[in-house]
């Protein structure tokens, strides 16, 4: 440790206990220190404090008034008092407040026992609301987005989404509007989110406390589907949810459960259960040969990944100049979709109409991303991808099937589509799309064997990392980010001298897909590196590591696709973006003999 540069340390009492903690740090933060809970509930770890709610207010001796802890800054001998009859008598009439306020629905709520103010009332001792707030005006919800639905009835006015959308995703969809007993979080003008540019990435779904903002559920039309017996249901599973999905269950995090996904789902009553990581695979395949094509041809670079569609509705709103640098590839979950409905309904001899594909996802932009036109690439007649739900939908369906999730033996994903290698796993965490695909590309190009798999480089939470891989004796310069207000910063500062870089992944959410707007609501910081821990540990138990040595890949392409790039590879494994993706995906399978491909050969490598 530099002790040069540590920050000086204070001394307070926080009844009666003294605590030692770094100056400027705030009351809440030595308070936890010391293992003294404040409740709170405009405060989150993800998206810092704000003072606005009151509820972690405490007495500091020498203060006029009781003070919010997570913003009141520590001072030497500074006394501080959490559970005076002042406080306890105050915090209980902010949330008597709160609640007399909100709609009386927590049975129906898909918060229930869930909630922050529901645990807060029940903490406080809150048995009866003493007070009536009759005339609150009611607005509908707002179902205009097809991955997210807000309820401003339920909304407490923390202020989490507010901050989360503007500060760290810097998109700004959602602000507050009117001021005292009309204040409203809304987007602009109230527009519906969507009507505003909202990149759908559901990350004030994660930080909001209550049920004001949810993902859009799904699970009645996986149900309708799976009751119907016209229809083969088949479902793919993301990397990231095998990470997570444990703690709806009362699991801790950082339990590793891809055996039970597995043996759940069969016991729900799908007919095939795949798994996405085997579309991740496929994805390196076909971005590797773009990587190779546009670095031996002097394409555009950076070649920048396209596996988050939250990113890729970020880009086309806000940076549409760098459209031409993100990959033609569709992420995983679309590749996956349309080899479902072309591939394995062809070896299964099953009519692709008859298929109704579901995919389980951590991220609720990939309900819009399922939907959207350019994702119809099949000879079904619907949508490469019918349903997505997200981890916490899949949960809600476990439950209400009665399976005793955490005590099931574990499962198996079903051939063809549920094999995959440990490249494919760590696609869930940010740096994994990078490393993969740095594994394949590196062993094609220079025609050697990695000694050691592991790009450490790439990994990690900084929210934006660079490295440069000696690849055949080519200086490859990388570099990693994660948020998109990281991806928007890092886009600025590019702007003049994008080619400086040869290959970028971004993804929207900070953390990568473990972290994403889907996955169970967490409070912990420590969250995402425990998930993070689950991927990494899954990869290296692999009997396979690298995406390119996967032999169901290498048989889709020896018995289907031809070669990764190859014209029917890139009909169903390519598309376009931009303000009118769906022309440019035409025009560019119209004209995919142009793209000038050298094959990446499958069966060679």
């Amino acid at each position: 440790m530099d002790t040069a540069r540590a920050k000086p340390k204070v001394k307070l009492t926080i009844d009666g206990r003294e605590v030692e903690i770094e100056q400027g740090a705030t009351v809440l933060e030595a308070a936890r220190k010391a293992g003294i809970d404040i409740p709170t509930l405009c405060y989150h770890p993800a998206v810092g404090p704000s003072g606005a709610c009151r509820v972690c207010i405490v007495e500091v001796e020498g203060a006029r008034t009781l003070v919010a802890s997570c913003v009141y800054p520590v001072a030497e001998g500074m006394v501080v008092r959490t559970n005076t009859a002042a406080v306890r008598a105050a915090r209980k009439t902010v949330v008597e407040l709160l609640i007399a306020g909100h709609p009386q629905d927590c049975l129906s709520c898909e918060r229930n026992g869930k909630c922050e103010l529901q645990a807060l009332a029940r903490n406080l001792g809150i048995r009866k609301v003493r007070y009536n707030i009759s005339d609150k005006e009611h607005r509908e919800p707002d179902t205009s987005s097809p991955s997210i639905v807000r309820n401003p009835d339920k909304c407490v006015l923390c202020g989490r989404c507010v901050t989360v959308c503007r500060d760290i995703q810097g998109v700004g969809a959602l602000s507050f509007a009117y001021r005292g007993r009309r204040t409203l979080v809304t987007p602009s003008f109230e527009h519906g989110l969507g009507e505003a540019k909202c990149t759908s990435c559901g990350q004030c779904s994660a930080v909001c406390p209550v049920g004001a903002i949810v993902e859009k559920d799904d699970t009645g039309v996986v149900w309708d589907a799976l009751d119907d017996p016209e229809k083969h249901v088949v479902v793919q599973v993301a990397p990231a949810v095998r990470a997570a999905l444990g703690e709806e269950f009362g699991m801790p995090a950082g339990t590793p459960v891809t055996g039970k996904i597995a043996q759940a789902l069969h016991m729900l009553g799908f007919d095939a259960v795949f798994d996405t990581q085997f579309a991740a695979d496929l994805t390196i395949m076909e971005e590797g040969h773009e990587f190779i094509e546009r670095l031996n041809r002097r394409g555009v670079l950076p070649l920048v990944t396209s596996c988050s569609p939250g990113w890729i509705r970020y880009c086309e709103q806000f940076h549409p100049e760098f459209l031409d640098h993100i990959s033609t590839c569709k992420s995983p979950q679309q590749m996956m979709g349309a080899v479902i409905k072309s591939y394995y309904a062809k070896i299964k001899g099953i009519d692709p109409s008859k298929i109704f594909s579901v995919s389980i996802m951590p991220c609720t932009a990939k309900k819009y991303e399922a939907k959207r036109p350019e994702m119809r690439t099949s000879s079904a007649p619907s949508q490469d991808v019918d349903a997505v739900l997200t981890t916490r939908e899949l949960a809600r369906m476990i439950r209400a099937a009665g399976i005793d999730f955490a005590n099931l033996e574990d499962g198996e994903f079903d051939s063809p589509l549920g094999i995959s290698s440990g490249a494919g796993t760590i696609f869930g965490v940010t740096g994994g799309v990078m490393e993969a695909a740095l594994r394949s590309v590196y062993e094609i190009l220079t025609k050697k064997t990695l000694g050691d798999v592991r790009f450490e480089a790439v990994r990690g939470f900084d929210g934006v990392r660079h490295a440069t891989i000696d690849i055949a004796g080519t200086q490859v310069r990388v570099a990693v980010v994660h948020g998109l207000g990281n991806a928007g910063r890092f886009l600025a500062g590019t702007e003049d001298s994008p080619d400086r870089y040869h290959f970028v992944e971004i993804m929207a959410c900070p953390g990568g897909c473990i972290c994403g707007g889907g996955q169970p609501i967490s409070l912990d910081p420590a969250v995402r590196q425990l998930r993070a821990s689950v991927l990494y540990r899954e990869d290296e138990r692999k009997p396979i590591r690298k995406s390119h040595e996967n032999v169901e890949v290498r048989r889709l392409y020896d018995t289907f696709l031809g070669q990764p790039g190859s014209e029917l590879a890139h009909r169903l494994l390519h598309t376009a973006y931009g303000p009118d993706a769906a022309r440019l995906a035409r025009e560019d399978r119209a004209h995919s003999a142009a793209f000038g491909r050298q094959p990446m050969s499958a069966a060679g490598v």
